[in-house]
């Protein structure tokens, strides 16, 4: 947040010391990738990560989490057109590596709001979830395991 912070007010000066009469976004834009740049070179002393790699991450996320979103409601659209009668609902155990609170509780938030499957329990001992998915066979069970496997991995990315 301080990197952010500061290339905002590094661009704000550098439009500023340009001597216009109006404030212009084209200036603005070139104070900030100088900055992002001067911010690349002094990175290691805020003792935290280069910001833009953060901004990545966090959009890799949301077109991830979209993708899946959008999988995961063609499937239960075609569960419930075609395959109603043969849907097979079970309960799947996951364990998870995160460690906090709240990382547990974000990876059983984007659990719940994805069609098709809902979080029963959260076992905090062994980092276990009870999940309960609409369709358990193999090719399903797999792709579940999956995403939320990806899931998993792109929350320690983001919080790293």
């Amino acid at each position: 947040m301080r990197q952010i912070a500061l290339n905002i007010m590094i661009a704000i000066l550098w439009v500023l010391f340009q001597d216009e009469d109006a404030f212009h976004f084209q200036t603005f834009i070139v104070g900030y990738v100088i900055g992002i740049m001067i911010i690349y070179l002094l990175h290691k002393f805020f003792n935290q990560e280069f910001y833009p790699k953060k901004v990545w991450v966090s959009f890799k996320f949301l077109v991830v989490y979209l993708y899946q979103l959008l999988t995961s409601t063609v499937s239960i659209m075609n569960y419930v057109l075609f395959k109603a009668p043969k849907m097979n609902p079970g309960l799947i155990r996951y364990e998870t590596k995160l460690n906090t609170d709240w990382q547990v509780a974000f990876l059983t938030i984007l659990i719940i709001i994805t069609p098709g499957s809902t979080v029963i329990h959260v076992n905090r001992n062994p980092n276990l979830f009870l999940i309960h998915a609409i369709d358990i066979t193999e090719k399903e069970k797999k792709s579940l395991l999956k995403s939320i496997k990806q899931y998993e991995e792109l929350i320690m990315e983001v919080t790293k």
